[in-house]
């Protein structure tokens, strides 16, 4: 039996808390720096993200930290819980990360401690990865979501070229959580307040109704589970949008912690895609 290569060692990287701003009444901006972030460097992608590592209450690890030396000699109880949120920009110049928090209360886990964060506090992560970047290539782009999609939104628009055409779309709970984001001429955020509804209704009644301009699109569609499974129904079976055009997923799901969700989720976005191809073929 060949040999099988090594696994790559994982490497954590380490910050500071440098600044904390509640930029609207849910969402908290926390900007990283210090000399752990040297060996950082992001791509062309827009919706870049990393992974938080937050040690469980009363437990404490060895110097210098291990993820992979942690995850062998603790029990699993005992391993940081990881929340990964989007990287809203980086400044290679200042060595400044900066990351946005959609926060409602003590609910969750990071959204509390970015709430509390206090400068000079010590962060660990993993990261970055990403996959999408609006295509330079298409007549037009779609882009979707909710709050926790909003630091990639944003991002992708602050990337788009002069002269683009983009439909954007955001759901937030009312007209204090809309932000400023430095757009391109002609650009603009379509804000949708949500009030009671549930989550993702107002943009499903969006994009349905808009009236999509001719030519390629390049979509980016992520949130709440449940609405972008509907949407991506829509976009692949109503408007054959092909796969490879689309960067959908869900990046949360109601009723269900982070944990919980990432442990099905690769079965459920595969669940939905059968779903649609059996449908599409139907």
């Amino acid at each position: 039996m060949a040999e099988q290569p090594a696994r790559k060692a994982r490497k954590a990287h380490e910050a500071q808390v440098v600044r904390v701003e509640r930029i609207t009444p849910h969402m908290v901006r926390v900007v990283l720096g210090g000399e752990g972030l040297a060996g950082f460097a992001i791509d062309e992608f827009t919706d870049h993200y990393i992974k938080l590592l937050f040690a469980p209450d009363g437990v404490t690890y060895p110097e210098p930290f291990d993820i992979d030396r942690i995850r062998e000699e603790f029990p699993r109880e005992q391993w940081p819980a990881n929340r990964t949120y989007t990287v809203r920009s980086w400044d290679p110049s200042q060595r400044e990360l900066t990351v946005d928090f959609v926060v409602h209360g003590d609910e969750g886990l990071a959204g509390p401690w970015a709430a509390r964060a206090r400068v000079g506090e010590t962060v660990r992560f993993l990261g970055p990865g990403g996959g999408y970047a609006p295509a330079a290539t298409a007549d037009w782009h779609l882009l979707v979501g909710d709050e926790s999609a909003l630091p990639a939104i944003a991002a992708s628009l602050e990337a788009m070229p002069s002269g683009a055409r983009v439909h954007a779309f955001v759901e937030v709970d009312g007209p204090e959580d809309e932000q400023k984001v430095d757009t391109p001429e002609g650009v603009e955020i379509n804000w949708l307040h949500r009030g009671a509804r549930p989550a993702g209704e107002a943009l499903v009644a969006a994009v349905t109704a808009l009236e999509f301009p001719a030519g390629d699109v390049c979509a980016f569609v992520h949130g709440e589970a449940a609405f972008v499974r509907e949407l991506r129904r829509h976009l692949r079976l109503d408007r054959q949008i092909p796969r490879e055009h689309l960067s959908i997923s869900g990046y949360w799901r109601l009723g269900q912690n982070d944990e919980a969700w990432r442990s099905v989720k690769r079965e459920w976005n595969d669940q939905v895609e059968r779903e649609q191809e059996q449908e599409k073929a139907a």
